[in-house]
């Protein structure tokens, strides 16, 4: 065996056709292919997947059982791996306690730096951290913001309290609530709020001595509005359901802490400074700015905390996320500045002999960032590390050592190694992605007449400078510019002010159970032909409900505990992973039964179920290039940029009045050959009379748009500028026309 190889034997992950390969250790390959092809599927569910549980193997039972989670993959022999570190594209966790600084660690350095070179000293680091009780603001516990109620958002004074002026939800005319305002006898039940005394008003809201002064007072257990909805929403102390979290996001509002003016932290801390700057001063400040700061502390005590923080900060800058300060919310971050916040992390390590495996690390980058990670990642290759990135842009295949190509289609039709070899051997070798690379679109030439304007008007939003910008209405406009520049600020602006459908990369599915057959709603339509081909009940032909395999409860799988050791997951020794009654799997529809449906294709569907409404509905979802996907499969396990085609076919499938769609980079995990389809898909919203705003960093989408909005010149302070409005063809002098190769 060549112990300078990763070798792969027989692999039969999800789509992957007893895959064999070899792939160089101490080198960076790219697995290329097209969308849905079984890239992921060798890469983090094979390799990934078997080094990571034989690490987890060399840890005790008990730590195992605490550790992540690792499912063997199929195969008949993965041999030459290493400790596996995973960066992907998820976004980073937390809640609003978590920023930029405590997620680096560059927070803890500075606390450090304060606590021992401060002026006054405190001496404890803890005194310095917002998560701690001896560091943070009494007022705000450390979140820098108060959220206080809208109490004038409760009513409406247009209405009377008999019909609705009441507009909390639970307190519906005729409802437990309501009655006891209503009958409350306090209160004119029929005349406009708007026309109440002020006692009056001040009474429903309050309650209390308010009401106490009424010429007639309420009953002793009256509860004013503001009390009820405390109760009801901000004192509970279980987990807030998104309903619940969306009422209290409308009628409250946040404000920074009147006390710490956001700084998180007590007075006494807030007090101290290191070369006249207080801590907080620090973090409102850019990451590309702090390094030069810090250099000039001379102290030599704390010579190697300023020197760890430094060589940090400036590996942020040099990945592009200078713009960044140490104070911004984690929560905040898109899913490309969290793949590289967490990439920083492994830059100061010496471990060698490890392997690395990103999730297209370009995501969220301008052309001209992407320089700036290729070199990152030629670093972690360079110290000794074997580096395997899934990634469909053409300037990281160009640096790669090795590129491997998986293929030669999607879903059934993939799972088999195209291609093996060098990028230039990659351009003459007659792949998908070959024949992808050599034939890119042209600027569009007759670009679409605008029906209209929309305008946003003075943005200032995060680091926008008073924006007022028009967007023409029934065409496709893209927001380009370099990562930071205020692209996002200004598409949240444009939602804020006018209204949109938004079309994310969050996750569609909730749970495993939610799939195509649930989330386009055919389910009932599918059991509808059984039940008419059986003559058995709908309900029987449900997983969830009377058909289901009463060993499994319709899941196909059987969980055992096993305590202090890992638990198994096992297929169903009853229905054989089928998930239904032998009674209910005799019953068959042109062939299939009904367990069999969970294993087409949405486009075999199409093909075999004449259904309709099961038609209409899987069309959309063919047409935006996901006929590859199993009607059973878990929408948990889509990718970022396959969850937005989904989105988009349904928004496909509901438009009727024209609308306007904003679209946060929806080539997100995208194949070259795949954004022609996207774009069509686009485009065929736009000739239904839409108006189509994509944030987007990939040239195709650019160049084929009716129009441009691109922002810029740098991230950060140094952006929120539009530097050019118009057809694309007449930019000049910004780093995307740059990239365009137009100037």
């Amino acid at each position: 065996m060549n112990e300078r190889m990763i070798r792969i034997r027989s692999a039969r992950s999800n789509n992957l056709k007893s895959l064999d390969l070899d792939v160089p250790r101490g080198k960076m390959t790219v697995f290329a292919g097209v969308s849905g092809s079984g890239k992921s599927s060798l890469v983090f569910d094979t390799i990934a997947a078997e080094a990571g549980h034989q690490v987890n193997e060399t840890y005790p039972p008990f730590l195992r059982n605490r550790m992540p989670k690792w499912t063997r993959p199929e195969a008949d022999e993965i041999s030459g791996l290493s400790p596996v570190v995973v960066i992907d594209q998820r976004r980073l966790g937390g809640n609003a306690r978590s920023t930029v600084g405590t997620i680096t660690d560059t927070w803890t350095y500075l606390r450090l730096l304060y606590s021992r070179a401060g002026s006054p000293q405190l001496g404890e680091s803890n005194r310095f951290s917002f998560n701690d009780p001896a560091g943070m603001c009494p007022t705000c516990s450390g979140l820098g913001e108060t959220v206080a109620i809208d109490v004038a958002s409760f009513l409406d004074p247009d209405r009377t309290l008999r019909n609705g002026a009441i507009l909390l939800p639970g307190i519906v005319d005729g409802g437990y609530w309501h009655a006891k305002y209503v009958d409350a006898g306090a209160f004119p039940l029929d005349t406009p709020v708007r026309d109440w005394t002020e006692g009056e008003r001040l009474a429903l809201l309050y309650g209390g001595e308010h009401a106490a002064g009424l010429e007639t007072r309420p009953p002793a257990d009256f509860e004013g509005l503001v009390e009820w909805f405390e109760r009801i929403y901000l004192r509970t102390a279980d987990h807030l359901s998104d309903r619940k979290q969306e009422t209290i996001n409308r009628f409250t509002r946040s404000g920074t802490c009147p006390e710490c003016a956001g700084d998180r932290l007590h007075a006494e801390a807030r007090a101290v400074t290191v070369r006249g700057r207080t801590i907080g001063e620090l973090a409102s400040m850019e990451v590309a700015e702090l390094p030069d700061f810090l250099t000039g502390i001379e102290e030599a005590a704390v010579a190697p905390v300023v020197s760890a923080l430094v060589e940090r900060l400036r590996a942020m800058d040099g990945i592009g996320l200078g713009y960044l300060h140490l104070g911004r919310s984690t929560t905040s971050l898109s899913g490309g500045e969290s793949q590289r916040v967490k990439t920083v992390k492994h830059l100061g390590s010496s471990l060698i002999e490890m392997l690395y495996i990103f999730d297209e690390p370009t995501v969220g980058l301008h052309p001209q960032d992407v320089d700036a990670m290729t070199g990152i990642l030629g670093r972690l290759r360079d110290k000794g590390n074997t580096v395997l990135v899934v990634e469909h842009d053409p300037a990281v295949m160009a640096v790669a050592d090795q590129i491997v190509e998986i293929g030669p289609d999607a879903g059934a039709d993939g799972g088999h190694v195209v291609f093996q070899g060098t990028f230039d051997q990659l351009r003459r070798a007659g792949t998908p992605t070959a024949l992808a690379l050599a034939d890119r679109a042209p600027v569009a030439a007759a670009p679409r007449e605008a029906a209209d304007v929309i305008t946003v008007k003075h943005a200032e939003r995060n680091n926008l400078q008073d924006l007022t910008v028009d967007f023409p209405t029934g065409v496709l406009t893209v927001l380009s510019g370099v990562a930071g520049s205020g692209k996002s600020s200004l598409a949240a602006e444009l939602v804020d002010q006018h209204g949109a459908i938004v079309v994310d990369q969050r996750p569609v599915g909730a749970n495993r159970r939610s799939t195509p057959i649930t989330y386009t709603g055919i389910a009932t339509p599918v059991r509808r032909l059984f039940a008419k081909a059986s003559g058995l009940p709908a309900k029987y032909f449900s997983a969830n409900s009377e058909g289901a395999c009463p060993e499994c409860k319709g899941l196909g799988v059987v969980y055992t505990d096993l305590a202090f050791m890992e638990g198994q997951e096992t297929v169903c020794a009853r229905c054989g992973g089928r998930r239904f009654t032998d009674e209910v799997l005799r019953h068959r529809v042109e062939g299939l039964t009904i367990a069999d449906i969970d294993d087409l294709t949405i486009a075999d569907a199409l093909e075999r179920l004449e259904d309709r409404a099961i038609r209409k509905a899987l069309h959309h979802l063919d047409r935006v290039g996901l006929g590859y996907l199993r009607l059973g499969q878990p929408l948990t396990t889509l990718s970022g940029g396959e969850c937005q085609r989904v989105k988009i076919a349904r928004e496909l499938h509901d438009a009727a009045e024209p609308s306007l769609y904003v679209l946060d980079e929806p080539t997100t995990g995208l194949h070259l050959r795949d954004i022609d389809t996207l774009v069509e898909v686009l485009f065929q919203l736009v000739d239904r009379g839409h108006t189509v705003v994509v944030i987007e960093h990939n040239l195709d989408v650019i160049r084929r748009a009716d129009w441009i909005v691109d922002l810029g010149p740098g991230a950060g302070r140094h952006g929120g500028r539009v530097l050019y409005e118009g057809p694309v063809s007449g930019m000049r002098g910004t780093a995307t026309s740059r990239a365009l190769g137009q100037d």
